[in-house]
């Protein structure tokens, strides 16, 4: 998938976010990895937001660290992310516009804790730019990738956990629609042409006759040597 995705969802939804509506029953591992991160972040000097999005989770996070720079591989979210920090009164975080798939401009051992908010597991292959003991955190929805790069980088301690217990359910197929189409990669559900489509995974995603969408999140943890 590449970059012109993301482009367009930062200038369609305003950032890396959803447009859907919807409720969440059961305990999401997008929360259980905020509260981790919250807990981990006061402990390391200099963070590292792998995928940045368009900033507003980085600024949320920066009150529980000393200094966090975010990167993301679209300028339209890094655009966004600017604006945000120059419109706040946060003076402890950094926004780099990059890519995973060159060289990063960081110095060997920059950051003591890098956190990848289902960002890009590649980042795993730059573990030059993490220091000695320094930790790497991540939450994605298919976690092959970062387990065969943390292996394959010679992490140490790691640590892999599913979660699939919390289910979002969707008031209509609008939502549900707004919900697909803003998932990485996917075509705009909502328009005619994808109807057909939409129809059927309406059909794989009904929960006790309602739309539902169970969740299947990995958080993943380890140790550079």
């Amino acid at each position: 998938m590449g970059v012109d995705w993301y482009d367009m969802i930062a200038r369609r939804n305003g950032g890396y976010k959803s447009r859907s509506i919807f409720t969440i029953e059961g305990q999401s591992a997008e929360d259980l990895f905020e509260e981790r991160l919250i807990s981990l972040l006061p402990n390391f000097r200099t963070v590292m937001d792998a995928g940045c999005g368009h900033g507003e989770f980085t600024i949320r996070m920066s009150k529980h660290a000393n200094k966090i720079i975010g990167f993301d591989n679209s300028i339209e979210m890094i655009n966004i992310a600017q604006k945000l920090l120059d419109s706040s009164q946060v003076d402890n975080v950094e926004f780099v516009h990059t890519t995973t798939k060159s060289e990063l401009p960081f110095t060997d051992g920059q950051f003591n804790f890098i956190y990848d908010r289902r960002g890009p597991t590649s980042i795993i292959n730059h573990s030059r730019i993490l220091a000695t003991d320094g930790i790497i955190f991540g939450i994605h929805n298919n976690v092959d990738k970062a387990r065969e790069r943390l292996v394959m980088n010679g992490y140490k301690d790691i640590e892999i956990n599913e979660y699939n217990e919390a289910i979002f359910y969707f008031p209509n197929e609008l939502e549900f629609a707004k919900f697909l189409s803003d998932t990485p990669g996917n075509p705009d559900y909502t328009l005619p042409e994808h109807e057909e489509e939409l129809q059927k995974k309406l059909n794989e995603n009904l929960i006790n006759g309602r739309i539902g969408f169970k969740e299947l999140k990995y958080i993943w943890k380890a140790v550079k040597p």
